[in-house]
């Protein structure tokens, strides 16, 4: 059986114009954008053109971007920026955040003693904006807000304008982890306005290792990354010339035909969630992840009648790619955080897998997965 690939939250397939673009810049923008020869002003001039095009998907400006190593660096240099530049003295998140996010809050309260606090979530993975507010309401001290648009496990959508009203009438600053959110909807900066998003190029079709992080004007940037000032000082490196003009063909790609693709992906949701409860009306989702309008149109996290260690093994081995929850802990077997924190013991014993779709993806793979869970059901 040909293989079928239903991890897109993790990564996703290359589209075959970006592959071309970054084939046909690596063998002409080859030159160093820092350098002043008419290489490097070619490679420095196709690097300021992306972040501009890049720049106008969000209704924002060039200067507000800046392309960094993918998401978690660029949440990274966020947090870290908030606390060490911009006088954050709290951090307000929740424990299902994906863990460059967590991992980072962890390390700024260990080591800059932030105050570091935890919004609740339900059973469903649902923020509670109630408490968020009071949360908001209970300190003078300078905060920032984490939270990401789409969870990447489970797929819930944040009501993210709430969240922005929030923010803005208490003073608040706002950083969401928008990785599973670009490319897929469109954000507008001017009508949501977040303070810092995050975007990496491997969600959407682009190639790896490559990604940006917003700043909204008027926020100076302190680097993490020390010695070329490239990024406008924001971060040293020799910027990744083929992937960022990748980036910016694979966004471009995606919100061209973001309606076409979001529809023929739901269709594709739709179906396996109707084919799931043919089998057994066992099967129980996750998170908000069978609701079309409350989760990703991408992710569905489904739970199993029962504990069934070998399942993703025996999938694997069958051909179908799949993932039990986040793919970037480098190969870790731990069970979700984020359904430990929603499910009690005895559902969280079961097994859960998410499925995730893409533009690629098609009916037939759908109906041998089925059958395959059929099989070993």
């Amino acid at each position: 059986m040909k293989a079928i690939y239903l991890d897109n939250a993790a990564t996703t397939q290359i589209d075959e114009d970006v592959l071309d673009l970054m084939y046909k810049s690596m063998r002409e923008d080859y030159g160093n954008p820092s350098s002043t020869h008419q290489f490097g002003r070619k490679a420095k001039s196709a690097v300021e053109t992306a972040r501009k095009n890049i720049a106008k998907h969000f209704n924002v400006s060039a200067s507000e971007i800046v392309f960094t190593a993918g998401g978690t660096e660029a949440d990274n240099l966020i947090l870290n920026n908030a606390v060490l530049n911009l006088g954050v003295k709290r951090i307000i998140t929740s424990k299902i955040e994906h863990h460059a996010v967590l991992h980072t809050c962890e390390h700024l309260e260990n080591t800059h003693n932030i105050i570091l606090e935890f919004v609740d979530v339900d059973q469903f993975g649902r923020i509670n904006l109630k408490q968020l507010e009071e949360l908001l309401s209970h300190s003078t001290d300078k905060t920032l807000v984490s939270l990401m648009h789409i969870n990447n496990e489970i797929g819930n959508i944040l009501p993210i304008d709430k969240v922005c009203e929030l923010c803005k009438s208490h003073n608040a600053l706002f950083h969401s982890d928008t990785v599973q959110a670009i490319g897929h909807y469109k954000i507008d900066l001017q009508k949501t306005p977040i303070d810092f998003i995050v975007a990496s190029a491997h969600k959407f079709h682009g190639p790896k290792g490559v990604g940006f992080a917003y700043f909204k004007k008027g926020f100076g940037i302190l680097p993490m990354f020390f010695g070329g000032d490239q990024e406008m000082g924001a971060r040293s490196s020799t910027e990744n010339v083929h992937s960022i003009l990748g980036m910016d063909k694979a966004l471009t790609i995606a919100n061209q035909n973001l309606e076409k693709d979001k529809a023929h992906i739901e269709e594709l949701k739709l179906y396996f969630i109707s084919e799931l409860q043919k089998i057994s009306e066992n099967f129980q989702f996750n998170g908000f992840s069978s609701h079309i309008k409350k989760s990703s149109y991408t992710i569905l996290n489904v739970r199993f009648p029962n504990e069934n260690s070998m399942l993703m093994f025996s999938l694997d081995l069958a051909g179908i790619a799949i993932s039990g929850g986040s793919a970037c802990q480098s190969g870790s077997n731990q069970g979700s955080h984020v359904l430990s924190e929603i499910l009690n013991h005895q559902e969280f014993n079961k097994t859960s897998i998410r499925f995730s779709f893409s533009k690629y993806n098609r009916k037939y793979e759908i109906d041998k997965t089925i059958e395959k869970i059929k099989d070993l059901d």
